[in-house]
């Protein structure tokens, strides 16, 4: 058994406990069988391939993804609950009646159940195989087969993040919510080709929408547009002011609107008509401002991509799993996410 274990790169790569003891038990019985490949070394390549990220961009930046909590449920129960006070003026005493009879102010509560959808992978490699690829000198077919399995995990969860699934109705995106309201009028074209005084006007409605659309109970805090259009906003705002793009005047407009700092305009290629038109529902541009909070919109990840170590039955043929637990997006405050749409 080694003492250290080297990836590539010369850094040392540590194992728990558990991953010493099945990488020993099964050095002990390959090596009975006359020959000598490493576990060790095979369990270092997993560790290091699941340490790295695939995704072209990472949900998280977009909206909230909870990790690790819910851990093999078939679904995750969320609360919400409500004020049932009526109005304020309800509670003003009339001290000259006797007997006055108080007002009642109570809480309601209602349940969203999100489906927990499973997700495994084999891959599988011979002794020949292991052989041809360590005569070959220059490749990997270990870290190979574990970076295309990691990669089909973190483009999978990417996708589902935005689009939602197209085999399970039950699993939606966040440009795909049922519940979410879609303003068609205010963007009717690229924001990059607007005229300047048109783009002020968008800019001017665009949080009044919003406030309006959730009851004046929430303030945006993320503003994601197609990327297309997001690439045509370094444009400059007009020709009076050449040098504010219209990115920088729309963002700075958030922030001061919004009194918020941190205030985030972000680009995402899944909400251009052209990557989105195979999209039951969807087929159009979608810009979507939303509240970057778990109470408002989430997805959840209760079981992270996990991989468990290779093993041999027949000391010829080897094969390990990936496997994972994901939901897709709900809106959970739906008046809290506002789309604008324009095919």
């Amino acid at each position: 058994m080694k003492t250290q274990i080297l990836n590539s790169k010369g850094d040392a790569i540590v194992l728990n406990a558990q991953e010493q003891n099945i990488a020993r038990h099964n050095q002990q019985i390959m090596n009975s069988l006359g020959y000598e490949i490493d576990m060790t070394t095979l369990t270092a390549i997993s560790k290091r391939v699941v340490e790295q990220k695939f995704f072209t961009v990472r949900p998280s930046e977009f909206l909230p993804v909870r990790v690790g909590e819910g851990a093999w449920s078939s679904d995750i129960l969320t609360y919400r609950d409500f004020s049932i006070a009526g109005d304020f003026e309800t509670g003003i005493q009339n001290t000259g009646a006797s007997n006055a009879r108080l007002a009642d102010a109570d809480a309601g509560v209602d349940s969203i159940t999100v489906p927990v959808i499973n997700w495994a992978k084999q891959i599988n490699y011979s002794l020949i195989d292991l052989n041809m690829a360590a005569r070959s000198g220059n490749w990997d077919l270990i870290t190979s087969k574990e970076r295309a399995r990691k990669k089909n995990w973190d483009l999978g969860i990417q996708k589902i993040a935005f689009l939602g699934s197209t085999d399970n109705a039950n699993v939606k995106g966040l440009l795909t919510q049922a519940d979410v309201t879609a303003n068609t009028t205010l963007i009717t074209e690229k924001l990059s080709t607007m005229t300047a005084t048109e783009y002020t006007g968008f800019v001017a409605g665009v949080v009044a929408a919003y406030r309006g659309n959730s009851n004046f109970t929430a303030m945006p805090t993320h503003f994601i547009i197609p990327e297309d259009d997001y690439n045509g906003l370094v444009a400059p705002y007009s020709e009076s002011f050449p040098n504010i793009s219209k990115l920088s005047y729309l963002l700075e407009a958030f922030k001061t609107i919004t009194q918020n700092p941190n205030f985030e305009v972000r680009p995402l290629a899944y909400a251009n008509q052209a990557q989105n038109a195979d999209v039951a529902g969807l087929n159009k541009n979608r810009y979507t401002l939303l509240n970057y909070d778990e109470d408002s919109l989430r997805m959840d990840i209760p079981v992270d991509y996990t991989n468990t170590v290779q093993n041999s039955i027949n000391g010829f043929t080897y094969q390990n799993v990936g496997y994972g637990q994901f939901t897709g997006v709900k809106a959970y405050r739906p008046k809290e996410v506002l789309y604008f749409d324009y095919a």
